[in-house]
């Protein structure tokens, strides 16, 4: 291999690392950087960034947060908090299926936070060691992005599949991505918090906790006031924003499931169907319009919101890093394609590897789809295999830097979610590992079995 490649994926290395330092907004620029260097200093053609992909992510972003303007979030979660409260015992297993079912619904992780406070008073209150739900919940959040039909990567995984030869010869759709990804990602919940269910030691047998009871004040900050959405009043504008959104997100799956009821385009003889990317596209910002004309919405502060703000950091970094890959990668696509395809086709699992150790590294399931999913396509990866480990795009997980991990060990005000001495054995590596582990062997299963 030639010593020029060696330095270009030095240069890939280094401004991950930098960037995932930084964060992910820095990711994406310092992406910029790293196509700068390969363009001005290995004399190397730019790549092609991923317009497709960030397009539909930018109308799925609108809509969302123009949702979450109108108050339709806290309106799911307000029926998300009914149900924990009512089963207050088997919050260790409820909290990780809400926080996974409203990031299906919603489509981003960060509608968490609010649960957090919620999942901490509810367990206390019992006697549940908080760590429990909490370290759980905190992960299915995330890994229910997987199975999201309105997820910035589950559409940029179906945009990329769009351009393979896809499953029996016709592209892979948004009803075969979620009819692995739903199933997969739940049995990995639901494993996950199985196994969480005890973990650690009971409150009244932990001296540590013990020890902090002993001291008034602790005891006050550690059972403090309970934190609740069920005496907020929305006014019924959430709600019908709620239905809006609820009705785009069902006429993306038929569409998905149904390609009949997609106008068919194009010339005489070269006609077809409207592509879903287009198709999401136009459902999103079509629902984003009748939420914001509708239902009182302030567009001024629309860009003030948490899913917004995420939203954006996801485009530019989505954009920096996919741009940097793809410009090595078309370089020296046919060394690549030579060294690796053999690898990769009688070892898919290790496709699997690197989307899981490249997300951790860009801290974005979509991000880390963006970059590694396109080369996969181009390597002849199975589109199968690839929508059986999508659960291996979250890996950010493994170190305790994402901010839904260190949001959840700052609610826990009793101290039993937390960053062990060794930095790794946090309360998130077991759960995490399990629920991305038992997601890939599901969806393995189910390709198997289905396709």
């Amino acid at each position: 291999m030639d010593i020029s490649i060696v330095l270009e994926f030095l240069v890939i290395l280094f401004c991950l690392l930098v960037g995932a330092h930084y964060g992910g907004f820095a990711l994406g620029l310092i992406g910029g950087v790293g196509v700068l260097i390969f363009t001005f200093v290995f004399h190397l053609q730019p790549g092609k960034p991923p317009i497709d992909v960030l397009l539909t992510i930018m109308a799925v972003l609108g809509c969302a947060s123009v949702l979450q303007t109108a108050g339709g979030l806290n309106v799911m979660m307000r029926f998300a908090e009914k149900i924990l409260r009512r089963h207050p015992k088997q919050i260790t297993l409820l909290a990780p299926l809400t926080t996974w079912s409203l990031t299906v619904m919603c489509g981003t992780g960060h509608v968490v936070y609010t649960m957090f406070p919620i999942i901490y008073d509810i367990a206390i209150k019992k006697g549940i060691r908080p760590e429990r739900p909490m370290a759980v919940a905190s992960i299915a959040s995330q890994i229910g992005i997987c199975a999201s039909p309105v997820s910035v990567a589950v559409v940029s995984m179906v945009a990329i599949l769009g351009r393979s030869q896809g499953i029996d010869g016709h592209p892979v759709s948004l009803i075969e991505v979620l009819s692995v990804g739903m199933p997969a990602t739940l049995c990995g919940v639901i494993v996950a918090a199985l196994w969480s269910m005890r973990r650690g030691k009971d409150l009244d047998k932990d001296p540590v906790f013990q020890a902090k009871l002993q001291d008034p004040e602790q005891k006050a900050y550690i059972y403090g006031e309970s934190s609740t959405l069920l005496d907020k009043v929305f006014p019924k504008e959430a709600y019908w924003a709620t239905w809006i959104f609820f009705a785009a997100i069902g006429a993306v799956v038929l569409l998905g499931a149904f390609p009949g009821l997609r106008p068919v385009l194009g010339e005489v003889g070269k006609a077809k169907p409207l592509s879903m990317n287009l198709a999401i596209q136009m459902m999103m910002l079509s629902a984003g319009a009748v939420i914001l004309m509708f239902c009182k919405v302030r567009p001024q502060e629309i860009p003030n919101g948490t899913v917004f703000k995420a939203g954006m950091v996801a485009v530019i970094s989505i954009f920096g890093v996919a741009w940097m890959a793809d410009t090595v990668f078309e370089a020296h696509f046919e060394l690549l394609k030579n060294s690796l395809a053999g690898v990769v086709a009688t070892q898919p699992w290790t496709y699997a590897i690197v989307l899981f150790i490249v997300s951790k590294l860009v801290n974005s399931q979509a991000a880390a789809i963006a970059a590694i999913a396109p080369i996969g396509v181009s390597l002849g990866v199975d589109p199968k295999i690839m929508v059986a480990f999508l659960p291996a795009a979250y890996g950010y997980f493994i170190l305790p830097t994402y901010a839904s991990d260190l949001a959840c060990i700052g609610f826990d005000r009793s101290g039993t979610t937390r960053i062990g001495k060794f930095v790794i054995n946090h309360s998130f590596i077991i759960p995490g590992l399990i629920g991305v582990g038992t997601g890939c062997l599901v969806g393995w299963l189910i390709v198997k079995a289905l396709f």
